[in-house]
């Protein structure tokens, strides 16, 4: 059986050189972290591993010390100081890559993780995040859990028994909330486009953000709805209880929501937590690019930074510097672009900087992260329509492109285009002579 032990107990078992990993999303365990952080010398010399994700995970545990370091598959503001300082190695990998380098990851030392209190069985549910644990527990050394009485065991959430921890500690603490907040009107315009591309019966993949939000709150007419991605929103639960997703109609886990996580407020982890239909899947699942090229009419929804107008999409850096990561996008496209009618779509503003600045640009500036490739894309979405860019020629695209462009960008990327269309055909060098 595990021993209990009080957080403040934890920094004692670190050691220099360890490799530590770090559940992420809502199962974070947040009272292990700051543990760590108050006791700074524990880490000392320690590696960290974590899939954190953005708008939910804000801790650095590599500045626990001035040795510590991290790995890391995104780079969101609370790490982008240390990233800096070369503490941080960020991996830019697919999440499908992260389950490859997770199942290939040599043992770790720690392992640290959140459950749900034991049941009648002794099992711990994994509650609202399976994350990467499942991949990572039989690596571990030494499993030390974070055992919170607010982490409910929904039905479909995978669980592990209670003797395979090694150390518990109690807590009580709140789950990380993230909510929308207010949608600006351009977000909602972008919400309707999108939405104008779902059917009936499709199977829809989608983020969180508000972006995502818009999208679901137009799609409250539909029927037959299914869904199948990496978490459930508020705005899926409310799009549930109106009758519009029920996965009826899903050619594989048909009648079953598959989410990894279930991000948002309150009101989604209660929901979730009761629901015998919504099962909670690791991401070598929920990402699986052939596991989703089998579902008829998947639609992949998720959003980007800007497009250049031969459909190169960049969802990661802004002017050259890390703010973000890969993520599963790509995978999502892939597996949409495989499955009978799949469909992908990629959402952004037409502008940036209040509309000085066009989100469709004629090519990526330098140093800039091909998120997601042009062979891979699909639909791109603005405030201002859809182009399709599928099958697409080049030229065919820019002029798609430009079109859902802002208007007064227009004559600027038509000009662009025509200098690099003869870049392109060898007609002019580089220098434009």
């Amino acid at each position: 059986m595990p021993k209990t032990i009080a957080a403040s107990d934890l920094p004692a078992m670190l050691r220099p050189g360890q490799t530590i990993f770090v559940q992420g999303a809502v199962g974070e365990p947040l009272v292990l972290g700051q543990a760590l952080a108050e006791a700074g010398d524990a880490s000392r010399g320690v590696h960290y591993l974590s899939c954190l994700v953005p708008g939910i995970n804000r801790t650095d545990f590599s500045a626990f010390h001035e040795s510590a370091s991290m790995t890391a598959f995104f780079v969101q503001a609370e790490l982008r100081d240390s990233f800096a300082a070369g503490k941080v190695r960020f991996l830019p990998l697919h999440y499908s890559g992260i389950c490859s380098y997770m199942k290939n990851h040599s043992a770790v030392d720690l392992l640290l993780m959140q459950v749900a209190p034991p049941d009648e069985n002794g099992m711990c549910s994994l509650g609202l995040s399976v994350d990467f644990v499942p991949l990572m527990l039989d690596k571990a050394k030494v499993v030390v859990a974070e055992v919170n009485a607010n982490m409910p065991s929904p039905p479909g959430s995978p669980k592990i028994p209670y003797e395979r921890l090694d150390y518990v500690v109690p807590s009580d603490r709140a789950l990380p909330e993230m909510p929308t907040g207010d949608l600006p009107p351009v977000i909602e315009t972008i919400g309707q486009k999108v939405a104008q591309l779902i059917h009936d019966g499709d199977c829809i993949q989608i983020g969180i953000g508000k972006v995502p939000a818009a999208i679901l709150t137009c799609l409250k007419d539909r029927k037959n709805l299914g869904l199948h991605g990496g978490m459930v929103t508020d705005e899926v639960a409310e799009l549930v209880d109106v009758g519009a997703l029920d996965c009826s109609l899903k050619s594989i886990d048909k009648d079953i929501l598959i989410c990894g996580a279930a991000m948002g407020t309150q009101r989604v982890f209660d929901w979730a937590a009761g629901r015998e239909d919504v099962i909670f899947r690791g991401a070598d699942y929920t990402h699986n690019v052939p596991v989703v090229a089998q579902i008829d009419n998947f639609v992949s929804i998720n959003s980007t930074l800007e497009v250049d107008l031969t459909g190169q999409a960049n969802s990661e850096t802004l002017d050259g510097r890390q703010i973000s990561g890969t993520g599963g996008l790509v995978d999502f496209v892939r597996g949409a672009r495989m499955a009978n009618n799949g469909r992908s779509i990629l959402a952004l503003s037409a502008t940036a900087a209040r509309g000085k600045i066009s989100r469709i640009v004629p090519t990526l500036t330098a140093g800039s992260a091909i998120s997601c490739p042009r062979a891979d894309i699909d639909y791109v979405v603005t405030e201002f329509g859809a182009a399709r860019l599928k099958d697409k020629s080049v030229d065919e695209r820019a002029e798609a492109l430009i079109a859902i462009a802002a208007p007064e960008f227009h004559d600027e990327l038509q000009r662009a285009w025509a200098l690099q269309r003869d870049r392109m055909r060898g007609i002019i060098g580089s220098s434009g002579s």
